[in-house]
């Protein structure tokens, strides 16, 4: 890509698209926090009540055994 683009490096990239990202030594982490304080302070919902996750967020996802794949095209 640098053969036909004049690029430069900016160190670790840290928000992209309206996307923050962190990234640890073994994983990458993407949340959209800053962008959704942004929409809910543009539409007044600043002083609302929160509401907790309605799912279970400590125990991890396990692919059903007996569960058929599904078309990543599709969705």
């Amino acid at each position: 890509m640098k053969d036909n683009f004049q690029m430069s490096s900016m160190g670790e990239r840290t928000f992209f698209l309206r996307l923050q990202v962190k990234q640890k030594k073994d994983r990458i982490f993407i949340s959209q926090d800053i962008y959704v304080a942004e929409i809910l302070r543009k539409f007044g919902f600043t002083d609302v009540k929160s509401a907790s996750t309605p799912i279970e967020t400590e125990k991890p996802l396990i692919k059903d055994p007996n569960g058929e794949d599904v078309d990543v095209h599709l969705y």
